[in-house]
């Protein structure tokens, strides 16, 4: 996505010049929010219904046990007054996602007109911010003190299968708190990774020992391994399962529950696929013949290689030229369990 695009937000729409870019954006703008694409020459928002459940999650969870990540310079608890409805109540998600299908009908079709290409797509980010002034203002519908921003950008879709277009991953640092939400203030928080990017690499995983990979920064995180020991537990297995078994982070663990992530899961249970929601574990990295990342931006991109620190207790004190790697490299083509469930998920797309 460029820089340049188009933003909706306090019932204006700013033009490219006015627009900044959505890191930027992001940066500035406490709240919960979530990406997608169009697809179809743009005639479509690509698995919007889920993205709109999440956004409700993520708003919920903050507003309930975060709320500083959600209001601006709030330096109390919300008024008990303002206590939201229970998150089982259809309210929140019915709410939220007709404040934001509002917004994005204003500046989509602006975008769509003004600056789209013939079979260019676009990336459309939807925050859900509180406002602190209206906070106060209000006596008992906290949905009254949420505003909803819009950013639309051009997007050039992953190309899945091409040789050089593989993922380069390498293990930084720690997880991240309020991994189940996504949340805006992440996009600040994770800048102090980047001083430990190796060259080359496109994508930067998280672990809290060194050890269980839980996600990437922007992206979740999956291996498949060879497995002949069907004595364990797996969701969906039966004796017709695949010889393999698919490994990501369970959400318990302190990972975002990403809208492909969960469409992995069902493709795996749909197809046979041995699936099992445990961090992939590095100390047996030999048995991985797979590996890929998953965002909405992204749908799913094979990994070419990963790369972990020798030492991770020492890896807060060392400059990134004096870090020693262990690496993996994998086949350049994409594997067949891969390719398998990113051709079901493209299906379900309509990609």
């Amino acid at each position: 996505m460029t820089s340049a695009g188009f933003l909706y937000s306090k019932g204006i729409v700013f033009s490219p010049a006015d627009t900044p870019p959505i890191s930027t954006f992001l940066e500035s703008n406490p709240g919960a929010y979530t990406t997608t694409r169009t697809h179809n020459n743009s005639a479509s928002l690509l698995f919007w219904d889920r993205h709109l459940q999440r956004l409700s999650n993520s708003v919920k969870i903050l507003l309930t046990s975060n709320p500083q990540f959600l209001f601006k310079s709030l330096n109390s608890t919300i008024n008990p007054l303002l206590t939201p409805p229970p998150p089982s109540d259809p309210v929140w998600e019915s709410t939220i996602k007709s404040l934001v299908n509002e917004s994005v009908n204003k500046v989509l079709p602006v975008a769509l007109r003004e600056t789209r290409n013939e079979g260019e797509e676009l990336a459309v980010t939807a925050l859900v911010t509180g406002n602190t002034e209206k906070l106060g203002e209000v006596k008992r519908n906290v949905f009254e003190a949420l505003d909803v921003h819009v950013h639309v950008g051009s997007h050039v879709p992953h190309v899945f299968g091409v040789k050089g277009y593989g993922a380069r991953v390498a293990v930084v640092g720690p997880g991240r708190n309020i991994a189940e939400a996504k949340y805006s203030d992440w996009v600040r928080l994770r800048k102090s990774l980047e001083k430990l990017r190796p060259p080359l690499v496109t994508e930067l995983l998280l672990s809290n020992d060194g050890d269980r990979i839980l996600e990437g920064c922007v992206t979740n995180f999956f291996v498949v391994c060879r497995k002949d020991n069907r004595n364990e537990k797996y969701l969906g297995g039966n004796e017709n399962t695949l010889p393999y078994e698919v490994q990501t982070a369970p959400i318990g663990d302190g990972v975002l529950p990403g809208v492909i992530r969960q469409l992995v899961i069902e493709v795996c249970l749909s197809k046979g696929i041995l699936f099992r929601e445990v961090a992939p574990s590095w100390s047996e990295h030999e048995f991985w013949q797979e590996a890929f990342i998953t965002s909405s931006l992204r749908i799913m991109q094979r990994v070419e290689k990963i790369q972990v620190p020798s030492s991770w207790p020492s890896l807060e004190l060392k400059a990134l030229e004096e870090i020693s790697w262990e690496e993996k490299q994998f086949e350049e083509d994409p594997g067949m369990i891969t390719a398998l469930i990113q051709k079901e998920i493209m299906e379900k797309a309509g990609l």
